[in-house]
């Protein structure tokens, strides 16, 4: 039985010496940067460009209203979306970044002199460590805003403690806010184990169910779709292995609240401000909650608290309490697709 150490010492093999750039890559599961905002892509220009060559991701999880706040990226690998958070966060922010890759950590490590001579401060650090053990690098509990990840916890022998880590680090109301590779089934033991398919994100990638039981059990019940896209597999080989497992990325949030773990309907109302400077016509809260601004929108009692108990309740304004309760809330998920036939758990 391959032990969690031994698949610790793959990825990391994978990481650091088999991969030298995105090229070498065998499957989309590490989407182009067209899966990125614009006013995002504009930012890379002012990146190095072997902290660019050097990423390997599979969506774009760098959430909006970041201005100030202390952001962990989880796996940073070469350090590009912590170069990214770096200017979204600004000077008055901190961003943190943990990966176990020294090959990775040291392009990270050796640009960041680099990089905050160009942005004015510096504002970016990067320890080496588990993300299994964050207490292990010093992260205390109840002290980042938000976590992100970029296609690094499939990687991950031991999910569940990944995932009760980054919640006991998050502040009460804090966001979970990744990118990850998700399978339509559970893989077996033998896939899960080989190489290739691991550093690919295929052979560890979590079934969707799975993933949300696992954050039910830590107490985090409604887990919000912002994004979706089919992987291809580009590879005969990898094919031949794992071709009737059907892959997809996902950019995933979930809040440190105390949620209900349906969708309950108390007759609130939420307007968006227009106050997020990206997005001054609209914002999308995830995959079927778009807010048009200024134009009130019914929510259910979990977003409603989404809006008001994080740090996007300066940018809307709820009306409404849950003194008087309606029932479940009627809504459709944008999830029912390729991962799932039902979605209960996730916000209607």
């Amino acid at each position: 039985m391959t032990t969690s150490i031994e698949i610790s010492e793959s990825v990391r093999h994978y990481y650091g010496q088999v991969l030298q750039s995105s090229n070498d890559l065998k499957t989309s599961a590490c989407c182009s940067i067209d899966t990125m905002p614009s006013y995002l892509k504009a930012l890379l220009v002012g990146l190095h460009p072997e902290v660019l060559e050097r990423f390997y991701g599979c969506g774009s999880p760098l959430p909006p209203a970041v201005y100030g706040k202390t952001v962990l990226d989880l796996g940073c690998g070469s350090g590009r979306d912590c170069y990214l958070l770096s200017k979204l966060v600004g000077p008055e922010g901190r961003v943190i970044g943990v990966d176990m890759t020294p090959e990775q950590l040291e392009v990270a490590v050796r640009h960041r002199d680099w990089h905050a001579e160009r942005y004015g401060y510096a504002n970016v650090e990067f320890l080496h460590g588990h993300i299994e053990n964050l207490a292990a690098v010093g992260i205390e509990d109840n002290s980042i805003d938000i976590v992100v990840s970029n296609c690094v916890i499939n990687l991950s022998p031991e999910k569940s403690k990944v995932l009760a880590e980054i919640f006991r680090v998050l502040k009460p109301g804090g966001e979970l806010y990744f990118s990850d590779v998700f399978a339509d089934r559970r893989i077996p033991v033998a896939l899960r184990q080989d190489p290739v398919l691991l550093g690919e994100c295929l052979g560890g990638a979590l079934y969707w169910e799975d993933f949300r039981r696992i954050l039910h059990d830590l107490g985090c019940p409604d887990v919000r779709v912002i994004k979706q896209t089919p992987i291809s597999i580009n590879d005969a080989d990898v094919d031949a292995k794992i071709g009737m497992v059907k892959f997809s990325s996902v950019t995933v949030s979930a809040f440190k609240l105390p949620l209900e773990d349906r969708c309950e309907d108390y007759g609130q109302m939420a307007c968006y401000l227009a106050s997020i400077p990206e997005h001054l016509h609209s914002f999308d809260l995830d995959d079927h909650h778009h807010f048009e601004t200024g134009r009130p929108l019914r929510v259910c009692g979990n977003t409603a608290d989404m809006l008001t108990a994080s740090r996007y309740a300066e940018h809307f304004q709820v009306v409404g309490e849950k003194s008087r309760h309606f029932g479940l809330f009627d809504c459709t998920s944008g999830l029912q697709s390729n991962l799932a036939e039902e979605t209960s758990g996730l916000c209607c």
